[in-house]
């Protein structure tokens, strides 16, 4: 697993050695940052079910103003900090290790992209991005990875976008407009 653009490019993030944990494959992440390009630069962006914290570094990478990293499994956390260390990250991030649905609940920050890629057999998908739609800016954007193609409606979020990249489907939300 590598960063695929931006200043970390090519560089190999840690081997990922335990049950639980499955990164967002490479081709799956350089889609989306090729999708995101010029709205992740200058971005505020929450990685909310971080894992070893591929996407929110690749954001960093492409010139995110600041990445918020949360999980709740500490050894996910651990893995997330050995790869922020072996590449040297020093632009602004934070790590906070809460459920993510607490998370979502305390909260007062406010961002611009909200990735959202909670384990697949989980129920907490369509919860987490009702609940990120309250910590979204205006224009902000929502994506949900899933295995599954996400069906239904959010109230006050409109779909805008999906995709599918082999196992991976992203599903992009936005806020309706008034």
């Amino acid at each position: 697993m590598r960063i695929v653009g931006g200043k970390y490019r090519g560089r190999v993030l840690a081997e990922v050695n335990f049950d639980g944990i499955r990164p967002t494959s490479d081709m799956a992440r350089e889609s989306l940052f090729n999708i995101l390009q010029f709205k992740v630069i200058d971005a505020e962006v929450l990685d909310l079910f971080c894992g070893t914290g591929a996407i929110g570094i690749e954001a960093l990478s492409r010139g995110a103003k600041r990445v918020v990293f949360n999980d709740a499994d500490k050894k996910s956390l651990q893995i997330l900090k050995n790869n922020l260390l072996k590449l040297k990250v020093d632009e602004p991030y934070s790590i906070k290790n809460l459920d993510a649905i607490n998370f979502l609940d305390r909260t007062d920050e406010k961002f611009d992209i909200v990735y959202i890629d909670p384990p697949y057999k989980s129920d907490l998908k369509r919860e987490a991005v009702q609940k990120a739609e309250r910590v979204i800016k205006d224009n902000g954007l929502i994506i949900l990875e899933d295995e599954k193609e996400f069906d239904g409606q959010i109230d006050r979020l409109k779909i805008t976008d999906r995709r599918k990249y082999g196992r991976v489907k992203l599903t992009f939300f936005q806020k309706e407009e008034n």
